[in-house]
């Protein structure tokens, strides 16, 4: 039996995938005002995780040339433009929504 992170039991051809993924960043881009901490309290993911997946993959060299990959720009300015203080609402979310991200969940 598959795994939940196995790719045999996704059909998706790499170029299709690949285009889907760029039509995301494209998304998060137009949409600052979805937050990285409300994406992570809903989803147990966000722009940054991305960056992350993308420098696992080989994208990119370093988490910084990621993440410009995934905001257009270096993250200070994204994080200073668009960013603002999490409540502690937020957090529980965060935490509790990243909690589904284990493998043994």
């Amino acid at each position: 039996m598959n795994s939940p992170t196995s790719n045999s039991d996704i059909d998706i051809p790499d170029d299709i995938a690949a285009a889907a993924f760029r039509r995301l960043i494209r998304h998060l881009r137009r949409r600052p005002d979805a937050e990285n901490i409300d994406l992570m309290g809903l989803a147990g993911f966000c722009r940054n995780c991305l960056a992350d997946w993308v420098m696992d993959a080989g994208g990119a060299d370093n988490r910084d040339a990621a993440r410009r990959l995934i905001y257009g720009m270096d993250f200070a300015e994204w994080r200073a433009r668009y960013q603002g203080e999490a409540s502690e609402d937020q957090l529980a979310r965060m935490k509790e929504s990243v909690a589904k991200n284990a493998p043994d969940h």
